[in-house]
């Protein structure tokens, strides 16, 4: 063959090597490859292949939703404290938390000694319809035995919610009747207040204990302000203790009722989220009214924004203790199966620029959720002087009062928790749960008798005739809890409190028994100190002269 015909073949023999080549290379990067894919070149790809390569090669079978399941809130919390995943089967009772109402039977209840007690039946509700009572223990639903190690707030909720319109069957302990009882209730939609005490603390002033921020809330708000200005209220104490939160949403209609127009109110920013402003419109009704904001260590998010804008503007006086620090804006995002997470998208700010969210460390937050510990075990919890501002974080009013970044809401007022009367009696009695046991026990026995009083004062009245801590000390030493009377007389009074305040909620209702407590709450005692002596709007400071100005 000459060179002339050797030259036809050689874009044939080109070609062909070329094939062989891209079979070969696709043949080995198949079957030797390993872990090792090329076309994974970013980290979201990389979680993904992951999954698939557990899924082929792991040497045992792997279910893969739970493995998924399990890794979703480890991912998230490598981000911060607040930021979640909620499986679905646990997203309607979150939701419902912060919802105006539910669907269920209508009881408010407790658990002890793993049973369900009713303490409180819904007027108008369901299960006031077919029966149920104060008093009554559920040990049934739907013909299977409900009492034990099972009976957990959430398998409670999980048994008695459902549909609206749906039926669930009751098995009901009543005392003095022989047999159980069975009852049949269609449930309903159930009313869920926010607000739990509305009402005249004296002749002048009012008080409104707000327990969330939810969905509700602010047109509950509305009503008690009413409630309040149609007995000539002229000055108003806002409790926002143990309040964790809610929407940031009724927390600014809140606050706008109180603010003249165009205040700042907070603003929030992230890296993917904009400032945006959040400011009075001028059309709330209470614009005048003297306010006291009550805060401790479990008041957080919205509850801080709440008092950070009437502190800021210089609206109100802050009265108690520092508040917890939680300035994160979480964003709901469902999955298709029912499951989301409450991601971090920003964080909020006072209108004075101050961060309410205090330190933490990313994936590590076990000294995050320690913080309210280490803050009674430094001292916080009892004296202001150990509470140490970063001074470099200092911040001004609309009047020019220093105020502190770096977490939570300091007060304008500090309160120290009260622990008179504590002993390690008490402290015993109260963590093993014995004053409440017996508070229940107590009631049930008495329920009929203690009926006959339609208001807290005259049932504490009688309360008091009772000997209740001689027969509470007889029932705790049954219990185990050796008897030591010198502690006990010590705290007598802290066991009266808890005693008389458990049977007051157990009979009546949340208002009531916030009602009574307040009598003796010194926090509450100087926020009416603070309206009588006309002090409820910040004073400007004290300018300096010239000569210590320079």
């Amino acid at each position: 063959m000459d060179k002339k015909n050797k030259s036809h073949f050689i874009p044939i023999i080109a070609a062909v090597c070329i094939v062989l080549g891209i079979l070969i290379g696709t043949f080995y990067a198949n079957h030797f490859s390993g872990n090792r894919l090329g076309i994974i070149n970013v980290s979201s790809n990389k979680l993904n292949a992951l999954l698939r390569i557990v899924e082929d090669q792991y040497v045992d079978e792997v279910k893969m939703d739970d493995l998924v399941e399990d890794a979703m809130p480890q991912i998230l919390g490598e981000l911060d404290p607040h930021s979640a995943y909620i499986p679905a089967k646990d997203l309607e009772i979150v939701n419902d938390e912060l919802s105006a109402s539910f669907s269920g039977i209508g009881v408010q209840f407790t658990i002890n000694n793993d049973t369900i007690h009713i303490n409180n039946v819904i007027h108008g509700g369901p299960s006031e319809k077919v029966g149920l009572m104060a008093g009554d223990r559920i040990v049934a639903v739907n013909d299977t035995a409900f009492v034990g190690k099972e009976v957990t707030n959430t398998s409670v909720q999980k048994k008695l919610k459902g549909p609206k319109g749906s039926s669930v069957k009751i098995g009901i302990y009543r005392q003095g009747e022989k047999d159980m009882l069975n009852f049949t209730v269609v449930r309903g939609d159930i009313p869920q207040k926010s607000i739990n005490a509305c009402y005249m603390i004296d002749d002048k002033y009012g008080y409104i204990k707000v327990d969330k921020f939810a969905e509700n809330t602010y047109g509950e708000l509305l009503f008690a302000l009413a409630k309040l200005n149609k007995k000539d209220c002229q000055g108003l104490i806002i409790d926002l203790r143990e309040n964790v939160g809610g929407f940031m949403a009724a927390a600014i209609q809140m606050i706008n009722e109180f603010l003249p127009k165009d205040r700042l109110i907070v603003y929030t920013q992230g890296r993917k989220s904009p400032r945006k402003n959040y400011f009075s419109n001028g059309t709330g009704s209470n614009q005048s009214m003297p306010i006291v904001v009550l805060i401790d260590e479990g008041s957080a998010s919205a509850s801080e924004i709440f008092s950070g804008a009437i502190q800021d503007n210089d609206r109100g006086i802050i009265v108690g203790r520092r508040s917890f620090g939680k300035g994160l804006v979480q964003q709901p995002i469902e999955f298709s199966d029912g499951s989301a997470v409450r991601l971090t998208i920003a964080r909020y700010y006072t209108p004075s620029g101050r961060c309410i969210q205090k330190p933490y460390n990313k994936g590590n937050d076990e000294a995050y959720e320690m913080d309210i510990m280490t803050r009674f075990e430094h001292g916080e919890f009892f004296s202001q002087d150990s509470i140490k501002q970063d001074e470099s974080k200092v911040y001004y009013t609309s009047l020019g009062r220093p105020v502190y970044g770096g977490g939570g809401i300091m007060p304008d007022y500090f309160i120290p928790a009260d622990t008179t009367g504590m002993t390690s009696y008490f402290q015993m009695a109260r963590n093993r749960r014995l004053i409440v046991q017996y508070s229940f026990d107590y009631t049930d026995k008495n329920r009929e008798k203690l009926s006959k009083y339609n208001d807290w004062p005259s049932l504490l009245k009688y309360l008091k005739t009772q000997n209740l801590l001689e027969k509470f000390a007889q029932y705790a030493e049954k219990k185990g809890l050796k008897r030591r009377n010198i502690l006990m007389n010590k705290s007598k009074e802290l066991f009266d409190l808890n005693i008389y305040g458990n049977i007051i909620y157990n009979m009546m209702d949340m208002e009531a028994y916030i009602e009574y407590l307040n009598q003796s709450d010194t926090t509450v005692k100087k926020a009416l100190d603070i309206l009588e002596k006309n002090e409820a709007f910040p004073k400007a400071p004290e300018q300096k002269n010239k000569k210590d100005a320079a």
